[in-house]
């Protein structure tokens, strides 16, 4: 074993090898015997792809080369397609309009078309979650129409006849958002959510439900439960047309049932069973009988797996080697979702309900790298400077080829995740591993806000964005120190989306951190109130305070109105093409560091939206932060990186031999 520096350690987890593996999977659908699910795909500039199986274990792309399969309702999208006795339609990401294909057949438009070709092009009508209503003939989907010039987007449930694309429907409408519609089992309901600003759905929300009349429109509508303090997840119904839900009325998202006027809980747990819904589609629960409900849930950031009895409300665990578990759909004999665990990248898995037994569908290609090159989180639960209590994942610097001097303390990477609404994943993470493997240390912080630990956590950041979320990132680094675990002067934070904003805040407002990067991060809320899309519009009346009453908060923690108090290097990375967070909230804070003279990076990514989908730009952000900390840390990668040009750069470090040779005299 070599005694190196952490930092300079080789590894064979190269960046390569992480967008080699960026296999993203979702959306799982059921159609009879067959089992489809996408695939996005990093190689091909994150084209999504429909992917089958059939009952003998053949696997076939079904998607034709032209085509790239995503939704951009809410911008995020999600539930991009349907299948229905072997056709598939699905949203088309170039125009946003909905096709139809039988697989091996020409693929036919089923949407209405747009007369103006540049308004085609802009995607000015938008489609997810499709449900095929088969006794009339017509696709329910939700609809999102931004021809308003001028106005926020229409949102609507609609219907789309089969026969006739043109002939498009709205069958409710009036609230400012739609999700989940549902057919009972009869085609008689349909079931849905709907949520009005300043929600977010999360936040709080309705179900309802409306019966079909004659005609095909829906009778009035009928509100189950819901409000603006109980977020409503995952309406479905039960073979025998029973509606169940998952409800956080408690504080904590348990499931329930709908059934002769009333509401039932099916079990009351400190467990969440749902998910922010920040894309459509999700799934945590399905139906194998009237009396079996296979679900997932999720507690301290770990997913189960279960089968539970509706009536006596036993519950039994299924065991199974997965911790993350997402895309839960279920017939009489079999489940399939999509599961992955510290070692295993995520994968398309069957479960047999009779035998209990796992199979493995599909799954990013094998990384053919020892096992003891990966690192194992482990579950923190560190006090706050408040006297509460965060959590995190840590992961420790592990490459078994190297030691580091015994003197010498880890840098510390500190990782705060985008939503804030989100959470955090226990998942095999190469890009997490790429780090570790090299010899930093890496906290994966669920700071305050985060989902998955109850309503009461998630609530905690309101009107404490910037703050709290900042603090538990800081006191999360802290405890590593103070634990002997990390080098004081070596801890760096970065974050993409909304944790880019608390990895700016930390960096402008507080001195604990030495290094930071921004991905596609908020600097400026004042800007982002303004400038943003409907979905989260807003989103920060609940996380700062309503706008324009509050602007005196949001000038206050806005990282772009106090460029003299950041005064440690930065690197911004940013997608030309974001619509929620534009560039220009990059762009301005590289301007007021440039001219303070603070050392600073910017990597612009043309053809990228929020988040980085192509191989190569996710190459480059990955080597050009390891580069970029290397400059700042003064130590020397094994990597041959591409170098990042750092405007106003000057090591305020000891060259890398001066500190080792400090550490092997002590």
């Amino acid at each position: 074993m070599t005694t190196a520096p952490y930092g300079s350690w080789q590894s064979p987890i190269t960046s390569d090898l992480v967008t080699a593996g960026s296999l993203r999977l979702d959306s799982v659908v059921l159609d009879g015997t067959d089992t489809y699910w996408l695939e996005s795909r990093a190689a091909e500039q994150g084209r999504s792809v429909i992917m089958r199986c059939d009952q003998k274990g053949q696997i076939t792309q079904l998607t034709p080369p032209n085509f790239n399969v995503r939704s951009r309702v809410h911008e995020y999208g999600g539930a991009a397609y349907t299948v229905h006795a072997g056709q598939i339609f699905f949203c088309h990401d170039a125009d946003q309009c909905i096709y139809k294909q039988f697989p091996g057949q020409a693929v036919q438009l089923a949407s209405p078309v747009v007369s103006n070709p540049k308004q085609k092009q802009a995607k000015l009508r938008r489609y997810a979650e499709p449900v095929i209503d088969a006794q009339r003939q017509r696709l329910i989907c939700v609809y999102e129409d931004h021809r308003s010039i001028g106005m926020e987007p229409f949102n609507a449930i609609v219907s789309i006849n089969l026969n006739d694309p043109q002939d498009l429907i709205i069958l409710a409408s009036g609230s400012d958002f739609y999700a989940t519609p549902r057919l009972s089992p009869d085609g008689k309901n349909l079931s849905w959510i709907s949520w009005n600003h300043p929600n977010m759905p999360w936040d709080g929300n309705a179900l309802m439900v409306a019966t079909f009349q004659a005609n095909g429109s829906l009778a009035p509508v009928q509100f189950i439960t819901g409000g603006e303090n109980e977020a409503i997840f995952q309406p479905q119904w039960s073979p025998a047309g029973v509606l169940h839900f998952v409800s956080d009325r408690t504080g904590w998202g348990n499931l329930y049932r709908y059934q002769q006027g009333k509401i039932e809980p099916l079990l009351t747990t400190r467990a969440e069973f749902g998910l922010p819904q920040w894309v459509f589609g999700q799934s945590t629960y399905g139906f194998a009988s009237d009396r079996q409900i296979i679900c997932t849930y999720t507690q301290g950031g770990i997913w189960h797996l279960a089968s539970l009895d509706p009536d006596s409300a036993e519950i039994t665990a299924i065991e199974q080697p997965y911790t993350e578990i997402s895309q839960l759909q279920v017939t009489a004999a079999r489940a399939f979702f999509i599961g992955a665990s510290p070692t295993q990248a995520a994968a398309m898995v069957e479960l047999n309900l009779q035998h209990l037994s796992l199979r493995v569908l599909q799954a990013a290609p094998p990384v053919s790298i020892d096992p003891h090159y990966f690192s194992h989180p482990q579950v923190l639960a560190f006090p706050t400077t408040d006297r509460q209590i965060a959590y995190a994942f840590y992961y420790p610097p592990t490459n078994p080829d190297y030691q580091a001097p015994a003197a010498e303390k880890p840098p510390i990477l500190v990782k705060s995740h985008g939503g804030p609404t989100g959470t955090t994943s226990s998942q095999l993470n190469l890009r997490v591993q790429y780090w570790t493997s090299r010899g930093f240390g890496y906290l994966d912080v669920n700071y305050r806000g985060s989902t998955g630990f109850g309503r009461e956590y998630m609530r905690q950041l309101d009107g404490q964005w910037g703050i709290l979320d900042v603090q538990d990132c800081i006191d999360g680094a802290q405890y590593l120190v103070q634990q002997g675990r990390a080098d004081a002067d070596r801890l760096a934070i970065s974050g993409g989306s909304a944790g880019g904003y608390t990895t700016l805040c930390a960096l402008t407002f507080h001195d604990v951190f030495k290094a930071g990067a921004s991905h596609y991060g908020v600097s400026d809320l004042t800007a982002l109130a303004e400038d943003t899309h409907k979905f989260e519009s807003r989103y920060l009346d609940r996380l700062v305070a309503p706008y324009p009453r509050g602007a005196k908060i949001y000038q206050a923690r806005s990282p772009i109105n106090f460029p003299d108090k950041l005064s440690c290097p930065t690197i911004f990375f940013q997608g030309l093409e974001d619509a929620v967070v534009p560039p220009n909230q990059a762009t301005k804070m590289v301007d007021a560091l440039q001219k303070r003279g603070v050392a600073v990076a910017y990597v612009p990514f043309s053809g990228e939206q929020h988040g980085f989908r192509q191989a190569a730009n996710i190459k480059t952000a990955l080597e050009g932060e390891f580069y970029f900390y290397s400059r700042v840390f003064d130590f020397q990668p094994a990597d041959a990186l591409q170098p990042i040009e750092i405007s106003n750069f000057s090591s305020g470090f000891r060259n890398f031999e001066e500190q080792h040779e400090d550490i092997s005299r002590q």
